[in-house]
């Protein structure tokens, strides 16, 4: 019987996904990855449901490293990096494969919704699809990878778990950012030290419209919470570090034909010239098409239409007929 070493969180996907692993004959091995926050006796439970080994390791200083220390100083950078994106290919899926290597085992799995062959990605089903959250993992880790519940959407799997009589059939979704469980990210940064000051919001123009409270509490794109009463409605456009200062504008300023990404990971061979895809700037279910150029370690797009807000910090994955190509990190262009 061949084994595989599995993420468990106690959440749903990652109970369904064991189960349907133990339906095609692997010996599942759980891993419960400890970062601090809580979590492990539901994790626990899920195995002792399962009838698996159940084994945990503590991943704080790795996730310090990795994650938490390079989220902080993006923000204090005026960009909005997605932990999760840094953290499978840094961390988690590291930790899955050094127990995988201690055990002996091939392969590693998580309850992710996304599909892979021969270290090549694809998307899940639409409804859930999870491949932007993979699309920095390397060919050689996605060789080692099963993702069970790639061709599934969420409804299938909660029925399934009630089916198996899995108590994490009702366990709600989590939503936040794993290490930051209030969803209060500025609140993160500040206690770690870093307190940005107060500044100016501006106009484009550069007329100064009132007072902002920290550039680590906006994002480009931003409406509520701004704390400003700006007579008609306005967005943040722009976050200047150096200056200190939030551009706000109306939410045509947010739209852009051309953006650029940095470290590039590509998961097919880099072409020489351009190339038409479908490109994700967000965590989303659209796509939007796009001529994508490799250029100086990371690759430019160019869309067919306007994009609202490519994000600084945020990861941009490049799709061709569902299969992930590239992925690299939105910055401003060189």
């Amino acid at each position: 019987m061949e084994r595989v070493v599995l993420g468990l969180s106690g959440g749903v996907d990652s109970a369904v996904a064991a189960r349907l692993l133990m339906q095609r004959g692997f010996e599942v091995v759980a891993l419960y990855l400890d970062i601090g926050t809580g979590g492990e006796e539901a994790a626990e439970q899920a195995a002792r449901e399962l009838g698996i080994d159940f084994h945990v390791r503590d991943i704080r200083p790795q996730l310090e490293k990795h994650v938490c220390a390079p989220f902080a100083g993006g923000y204090l950078r005026g960009e909005t990096p997605n932990p999760c994106v840094i953290c499978n290919p840094t961390v988690k899926f590291p930790a899955l494969f050094a127990l995988a290597d201690e055990l002996g085992a091939r392969y590693a799995a998580t309850g992710h919704y996304a599909r892979c062959r021969g270290g090549r990605l694809f998307m899940g089903e639409p409804e859930n699809d999870q491949s932007y959250m993979l699309a920095f993992l390397r060919t050689e880790q996605l060789e080692r990878c099963i993702f069970p519940l790639g061709g599934m959407n969420k409804s299938a799997v909660r029925a399934l778990a009630e089916q198996f009589s899995l108590s994490a059939a009702h366990r709600p979704d989590s939503m936040e950012i794993c290490f930051v469980p209030d969803g209060d990210w500025a609140g993160f940064i500040e206690r770690r030290g870093a307190v940005p000051p107060e500044g100016d919001f501006i106009t484009p123009d550069g007329a100064v419209i009132g007072r902002h409270r920290g550039i680590h509490r906006y994002t480009i794109g931003q409406r509520r919470h701004l704390g400003i009463s700006a007579g008609r409605r306005v967005f943040v456009s722009a976050i200047d570090p150096e200056r200190n200062t939030v551009t706000l504008s109306d939410g045509d300023a947010l739209y852009v034909s051309r953006a650029a990404a940095e470290g590039a990971n590509w998961l097919m061979p880099k072409p020489e010239g351009s190339f038409e895809c479908g490109v994700r700037v967000r965590h989303s279910r659209g796509l939007s098409s796009a001529v994508v150029t490799a250029a100086d370690g990371g690759f430019v797009m160019e869309f067919d239409r306007p994009v609202r807000a490519p994000v600084p910090g945020q990861a941009a994955v490049c799709y061709v007929g569902g299969e992930v190509v590239c992925a690299g990190t939105i910055c401003a262009e060189k």
